[in-house]
């Protein structure tokens, strides 16, 4: 079997997601995902660009083509960023490749499965005000605009209960605070982290104990202010806090946690197994979390899960693809020991589930996904409904005719 053709599609998903879609010979077909970070354009052209190391080789030899990749852009990025966004997306492909040519599902081939279903927990992403969208002034009355987000918080807390979750996530980095008094300085005062503590109080009042809470903060702060709100959110016995200060400084990372009495979780924006063993090498993070769509892809991401278990940490990663990355990923979180939750981004999009068709059914079930035995990843994209939601006209190669 020999690799003919790479196609690559941009559709509107969270972010601006790269769909890849690599062809060969005997007509069996892969399917990947990129994650949305990079400029779409950018990963498409990068992607492009790898066809020389891909087309007529066999697509069975995954390890070998990753590397090849990865070490010809050693002087080009390959240390990360759009190099490796876009590698991920290959990777993630040529794996479907495999085991549609082997007639096995994918965790197979990672050395079989832990679990059958695979624990999700949604993103909420409330709680920080988009004042345009709801008409909010920015600096308009602090009772006004805090009782919109508890509100906000409220609803989508229920919501993800009413859709079986046994856990969720919510935003506490609310930059636009009106007690914010410079935009650029990452200081919280104490109005402001007043407010993170009654916002995530009033998730709790709704949810309860018997459901797991974690507070994401997007590496807005620094690092006295992400000390004082760890310290702060104690009482709540979060699941975790994450990203609570830059990714830059592994070292700073690693004092917040220190200081912490709630688990910190991070790894979302480090690439590779080396990026996340040098966070684990410096006692940085409780909680482990790549993304596979953005690190380097299902092995990287299955190598990453082993050192962490060396480590004595649990594995949960960070997903905000489409359905397709997002059952990738559920296999090899299957396959991985020390597995504790995966994540799900797309709660209110009401075409998430539509963009394809799964060999397993629908693709959440009551807050999990319930692994198929079908070959490769069980998925196929509904090329009907993908079409309605192509982010660029540079999708025309994916779906074979012009948009």
């Amino acid at each position: 079997m020999k690799i003919t053709n790479i196609r690559t599609a941009i559709l509107r998903v969270v972010g601006p997601c790269v769909f890849v879609k690599i062809d060969t010979d005997e007509g069996i077909t892969g399917l990947g995902e990129c994650y949305p970070a990079a400029p779409a354009s950018a990963m498409v052209e990068t992607i492009q660009a790898m066809r020389e190391h891909l087309i007529g080789q066999d697509p069975g030899n995954i390890n070998m083509l990753h590397e090849r990749i990865r070490r010809f852009n050693l002087f080009t990025g390959a240390q990360g960023g759009t190099v490796i966004n876009a590698l991920s997306g290959v990777e993630m492909a040529l794996w479907d490749i495999q085991g549609k040519r082997l007639g096995v599902p994918v965790y197979q081939l990672l050395g079989g499965k832990f679990r059958d279903s695979i624990r999700m927990y949604a993103d909420c992403h409330a709680g920080t005000v988009d004042a345009e969208a709801h008409h909010i002034e920015l600096h308009s009355g602090d009772s006004d605009r805090e009782k919109h987000v508890l509100e906000e918080l409220e609803v989508s807390a229920k919501q993800a209960l009413d859709l079986g979750y046994t856990a969720i996530k919510f935003d506490a980095d609310d930059i636009h605070h009106p007690a914010k008094r410079d935009y650029w300085n990452w200081t919280l005062s104490v109005v402001e982290i007043d407010s993170v503590v009654r916002r995530v109080a009033k998730v709790r009042e709704v949810i309860g104990y018997n459901i797991e809470l974690a507070i994401d903060l997007h590496a807005r702060f620094d690092l006295p202010s992400a000390i004082q709100v760890a310290r702060a959110l104690a009482p709540f016995r979060l699941m975790w806090l994450e990203e609570p200060v830059p990714p830059d400084n592994v070292d700073m990372l690693a004092q917040v946690r220190a200081a912490s009495p709630v688990p910190i979780c991070a790894g979302e924006n480090v690439y590779t197994r080396y990026g996340l063993y040098n966070l684990m090498l410096h006692k940085a993070v409780d909680i482990v979390m790549p993304d596979p769509a953005k690190c380097g892809g299902i092995l990287e991401g299955l190598r990453i899960a082993n050192l962490a278990e060396v480590n004595g940490l649990p594995y949960a990663p960070h997903n905000v693809s489409s359905p397709l990355g997002t059952v990738a990923m559920a296999h090899l979180c299957a396959a991985i020991s020390n597995f504790l939750v995966l994540e799900f981004h797309g709660m209110d999009l009401d075409y998430w589930e539509g963009l394809v068709k799964y060999a397993g059914g629908k693709v959440i079930q009551n807050g999990f996904i319930h692994l198929s035995d079908a070959p490769g990843w069980g998925i196929e994209i509904n090329d009907l409904v993908a079409r309605q939601h192509i982010h660029a006209r540079m999708s025309k190669d994916y779906f074979g005719e012009p948009f």
